[in-house]
């Protein structure tokens, strides 16, 4: 096994990338809790990239095993008409919930393919995600325990505290979401 390397894109440059991940996120996502076929491939592809050309400040990390990507994260800066946090089941205060385009990074998807897994490679996609942000916080929605007890787990060993419970959209299951405040 050769060392894991990490590839960070921003903005555009991120759109170029997608073939050189779509393998990898087509196989974490066909196992359960997600068990994605190919219509949700389409829908994440056509979502990929539409946030690469609406949302701001948005970036792309590889994780990479020789020549095989083996993981990946993404996000971008909340602009401050977001509707993220209208997302929630109970409301949060609104001054945790003001956005100003620059104050709050959310994390969109965080994936390792399954012989990678406890390897350390998920915190180095985050850790390599966040690094040089100027923003306050970072947010993201994951599924609850216990269908994601080892990302839960990861999560808040990297900080993160539940704010709250997530619906986005009609068909979606119900998130915990998660905010890690920055120093």
């Amino acid at each position: 096994m050769t060392e894991v390397t990490y590839e960070r894109y921003e903005g555009q440059e991120a759109e170029d990338q997608l073939d050189t991940f779509l393998a990898t996120y087509e196989e974490v996502y066909a196992d359960p809790p997600y068990c994605e076929g190919p219509r949700d491939v389409a829908e994440f592809i056509d979502r990929y990239r539409q946030q690469i050309r609406t949302r701001p400040g948005f970036r792309l990390v590889l994780a990479r095993d020789g020549g095989d990507v083996v993981g990946f994260t993404y996000g971008y800066r909340l602009p401050a008409d977001t509707g993220w946090w209208g997302n929630l089941l109970e409301p949060l205060p609104p001054e945790s919930t003001r956005e100003t385009g620059e104050r709050t990074f959310a994390v969109l998807e965080l994936a390792v393919r399954k012989p990678w897994r406890r390897r350390g490679i998920a915190a180095g996609l985050h850790e390599q995600l966040l690094e040089g942000l100027a923003v306050e916080r970072v947010t993201l929605t994951m599924r609850p325990e216990p269908e994601a007890a080892p990302a839960q787990s990861a999560y808040a060993s990297w900080g993160y505290r539940k704010v709250g419970k997530s619906h986005p959209w009609e068909d979606a299951p119900v998130y915990d979401c998660m905010v890690l405040d920055l120093p």
